[in-house]
């Protein structure tokens, strides 16, 4: 039977109504709202979530590593039933990850999200920090760096929080004295490799242009052995317009021989957004379009990127393209077609990044400016909060039934 999907803005009232009547305490709602919403929706493993259409991933920042702040992230997301959470590919934050994870299992028997690792094969937006040196600040300064940084990462008197900063670039030209450098890195390979042999992460995404088969060969190459037992390999790049697809297949030939799972084509529309309104969704929407009724592209599930927020399914549905087998299907786009197995949806799902991070982090910044540096879930009324916020988001994609009560 077809089921027609609330946009982003209507499920988060609904969640929030219902939660408001509820006679339980915070941990018990928690976990009340988790079972009812979120666990019948994700008895099947995350690759079945890309045939079906309905994936979704937490984008944590390639460069973010602030490590309460990922874990906690990590803790409501999974909670919120997202298949995988994408980090930096550093040690300590994959610990946080996993941490985060466990914390949530803790407290719901949820299934294990796929732990992601991010690293780039020449320099990129998001692989970079801002920097520059407070001292130099004029003292009469009105530091608009600090009012339009969304990570809260430039300190008043103490230049930048380096595990903050994730890159965005909105502080460079808004600093009236020009005093701000981006810096750039590209990840080690052979410090990826090692990471990825630990045995605690199920996937990699690769960060390029496209532009420069070259360098995606040198880094696919270094990885070698170390991605025999991963079950993704994703590759992310922007839209490249004619030259798009020869490009997707240059790459993919290059893995072709040596990889041994899933593959994916993360488009990312309009990179480092974390917008809110519809605008910002559309060249992923647009970028979407166009990979998917290409003929010629090479196998591999498509995943948006880049952009996305509470708007992006809304436009999804608009141009026929959400949980659909053909870019001619859905003649009642408002519905869900029944049949999804097979073939797979068309695109595989969404990943959030920014705006995932800017609508639960309001709630864990509460947490932090009132307690430091804490579990999100000793604060049980925060965590509801946060919980209403990644439900609806995760629910436009995952099209979760609403409970009439809980009870």
């Amino acid at each position: 039977m077809a089921l027609s999907i609330p946009c982003y803005a209507s499920l988060r009232t609904k969640f929030q109504d219902q939660l408001n009547f509820s006679n339980y305490n915070e941990v018990e709602k928690v976990k009340n709202i988790i079972k009812k919403t979120v666990i019948p929706c994700i008895s099947s493993c995350p690759v079945k979530s890309l045939q079906k259409g309905n994936w979704v991933k937490l984008i944590c920042g390639a460069s973010f590593e602030d490590l309460v702040d990922i874990r906690n992230l990590s803790l409501v997301y999974t909670l919120a039933g997202v298949d995988c959470i994408d980090c930096a590919a550093e040690a300590s934050v994959v610990n946080a990850v996993n941490e985060g994870i466990e914390a949530a299992r803790a407290l719901v028997p949820i299934r294990r999200p796929w732990v992601m690792i991010s690293v780039n094969d020449d320099e990129d937006l998001h692989f970079r920090k801002a920097e520059f040196d407070p001292d130099d600040c004029p003292e009469d300064c009105l530091r608009p760096c600090e009012k339009v940084c969304p990570a809260n990462a430039i300190l008043q008197k103490g230049g930048v929080l380096a595990e903050r900063c994730y890159g965005c670039g909105r502080c460079l030209p808004v600093c009236p004295y020009d005093k701000i450098r981006a810096i750039t890195y590209v990840r080690d390979v052979t410090a990826t490799a090692e990471l990825l042999e630990r045995g605690d992460v199920d996937a990699i995404e690769i960060h390029t242009s496209g532009r420069e088969p070259a360098v995606f060969k040198e880094l696919w190459t270094g990885l070698g052995s170390s991605t025999a037992n991963l079950k993704l390999v994703a590759v992310s790049f922007p839209d490249l317009r004619d030259s798009t697809i020869s490009a997707v297949k240059a790459m993919y030939s290059i893995m072709e021989d040596n990889i041994q799972c899933f593959n994916l084509w993360q488009l990312d529309g309009r990179p480092m957004s974390g917008d809110i309104g519809r605008g910002a969704t559309r060249d992923a929407i647009a970028f979407a379009r166009k990979l998917a009724s290409a003929g010629d592209k090479p196998k591999g599930f498509l995943q948006l990127a880049g952009g996305t927020n509470g708007h992006t399914v809304e436009g999804l549905k608009k141009e026929r393209l959400f949980q659909t087998t053909s870019i001619h299907e859905a003649p009642r786009y408002e519905t869900i077609p029944s049949t999804l197995h097979s073939p797979n949806a068309l695109i595989a799902g969404v990943a959030f990044g920014g705006y995932a991070r800017k609508i639960v982090g309001r709630v864990l910044s509460s947490v932090q400016s009132h307690h430091g540096l804490a579990r999100v879930e000793d604060f049980p009324e925060q965590l509801l909060q946060a919980i209403i916020e990644s439900l609806a988001l995760v629910g436009t994609v995952k099209c979760y039934n609403i409970p009439k009560q809980i009870t």
